[in-house]
């Protein structure tokens, strides 16, 4: 009976969420995409420049 209730709450509760347009999700995956490379990119960048300040220290 719980079970049930949870479902009715939950189906509800989806009833309020207020969903992005098909434009905003994609809007929106390649910011994610795009800050994900950027980071991806800066760190790898990091990396490089570290390894090669302590294999110069060595």
């Amino acid at each position: 009976m719980k079970f049930i209730n949870y479902l009715r709450d939950t189906r509800a509760e989806l009833r309020h969420v207020t969903w992005p347009t098909r434009n905003e999700a994609i809007n929106y995956t390649i910011i994610v995409i795009a800050i994900s490379v950027g980071t991806g990119v800066f760190l790898g960048l990091l990396d490089f420049v570290l390894q090669k300040g302590i294999a110069s220290l060595i």
